[in-house]
């Protein structure tokens, strides 16, 4: 399995800056929406969080640009697991125009399975782990992405 198509949308004129371009936290509302889908996959949509009361957190992300996105571009999340334990889940979002290979964008993030009555960390259930391994087992084949793990920050001075 390749990583997985999350979702697709086109960049909306509300979206794009005056030069054209789709803004800096549009990327992240459209990651936003892809992690919603994989939380639907992984059988934690609405439905489960009325139920068990718990969600998932996103604790850090990391968001690099790395191509203009223009008004009316048809796009694509890919989303590849990179790993998880038994209450965290650490995944890589790249952005794509349709039916390209080019990465446009990539997010890396680090969610938590919490709770919402503490709020604290919980365990994912069984049928979550069960999913979650069926995904690294399908994707592991898969090329660690180039972004994963980037840190920010100055040279240090001499």
């Amino acid at each position: 399995m390749p990583a997985l198509t999350t979702y697709t949308t086109q960049v909306q004129p509300a979206w794009v800056d005056y030069n054209g371009h789709l803004r800096d936290a549009f990327y992240l509302l459209i990651f936003s929406y892809a992690t919603d889908a994989l939380m639907d996959i992984l059988g934690l949509d609405s439905d489960n969080r009325e139920a068990s009361g718990h969600s998932l957190f996103t604790l850090e992300l990391h968001l690099n640009y790395l191509h203009e996105v223009k008004l009316g571009t048809e796009v694509e999340v890919h989303t590849q697991l990179i790993g998880h334990d038994a209450k965290r889940l650490h995944l890589y979002h790249s952005l794509h125009r349709v039916g390209e290979a080019r990465e446009l964008a990539g997010n890396e993030q680090m969610l938590l399975h919490v709770d919402l009555a503490g709020p604290r960390s919980a365990p994912f259930t069984a049928a979550t782990l069960a999913a979650l391994a069926a995904i690294d087992a399908a994707q592991t084949d898969l090329p660690r992405p180039a972004l994963l793990g980037r840190v920010i920050g100055l040279p240090a001075r001499k």
